[in-house]
């Protein structure tokens, strides 16, 4: 999965305005998305709460029936959303990288399914990409790592928990829209999520199975390349923290807590704690 701790809108300081509208524009942008100070960490905290919102909405309203109703409020989001993407692609110092980088293409998507609900409608539940947005911005983690220690104790774990949460349910959303169409065991979402958990976990108890030619692709693709990475995330949730601190002479950054020695060339390391014996 996107392992990303910058963006292309990182910027250590905006530039002064030369009196034109769209400098002034774009220096207030800069500061609200990469300055610091009380307004910009609150408005920064305040785009973290709609993602969690957002996000949260969208994975409920794909495990539920559709609501006409709902429509409206998928374009509310949609124009935040929208606004949120145009900004950022305005501040960004290399818009064509910017526009090429995954996280940025993941928001796109997300937009288009809102707009566009009746053509894509099957792929309604890509939405949660915008998850993909959530702690991607090197700003907003260093607004949190200063504010909670915690989160800088535990960032690996929180991104790969997100990353996780992504993966399982783009695996959910591509099963779902490839065979609720023909296949009886697969009409909900829940069906299709039943049947990724179990076949990730490899627990593949055989009550759910994919139809078609094209549904035995998939799984085998599930099985073989799937499987390989939700290991590496459950992993890199749950095996032993490690700190960055860089080795001078081979450049390993990644170290257990304790070590004295480099484990790959063997240097002898000096690694600051706080003493506690968690840290």
């Amino acid at each position: 999965m996107i392992q990303r701790t910058g963006s292309a809108t990182d910027n250590s300081a905006a530039p002064e305005a030369d009196g034109r509208p769209l400098d002034r524009l774009r220096v207030r942008l800069l500061r609200l998305y990469t300055g610091r100070g009380p307004v910009s960490e609150g408005f920064r905290y305040g785009l973290l709460i709609f993602d969690l919102l957002t996000v949260s909405f969208f994975i409920y309203d794909s495990l539920t029936p559709p609501m006409p109703s709902m429509i409206y409020l998928d374009m509310v989001i949609a124009t935040v959303l929208a606004l949120d993407f145009c900004a950022r692609v305005f501040i960004a110092r290399r818009r064509w990288r910017y526009l090429a980088d995954p996280v940025t293409i993941a928001d796109f998507v997300v937009i288009l399914t809102l707009l566009l609900p009746l053509l894509i409608e099957n792929w309604a539940f890509l939405r949660v990409l915008r998850a993909v947005r959530l702690l991607r911005s090197y700003r907003l983690l260093q607004d949190l790592r200063r504010r909670f220690p915690l989160v800088g104790r535990n960032q690996h774990i929180i991104v790969a928990v997100v990353d996780l949460v992504v993966f399982v349910f783009i695996i959910t959303a591509i099963v779902f829209v490839t065979q609720h169409q023909h296949n009886p065991d697969i009409a909900t979402y829940i069906d299709a999520l039943y049947f990724t958990v179990a076949t990730l976990t490899t627990t593949g108890f055989g009550d759910v199975v994919l139809v078609g030619d094209y549904g035995r692709l998939t799984a085998v693709a599930i099985m073989l390349i799937g499987f390989a990475l939700f290991v590496r995330l459950i992993q890199a949730v749950f095996r032993p923290r490690k700190v960055h601190v860089r080795c001078p002479d081979c450049g390993l950054t990644r170290h257990d807590p304790d070590a004295v020695h480099c484990k790959h060339c063997g240097r002898v390391m000096n690694i600051t704690t706080t003493g506690d014996p968690g840290s």
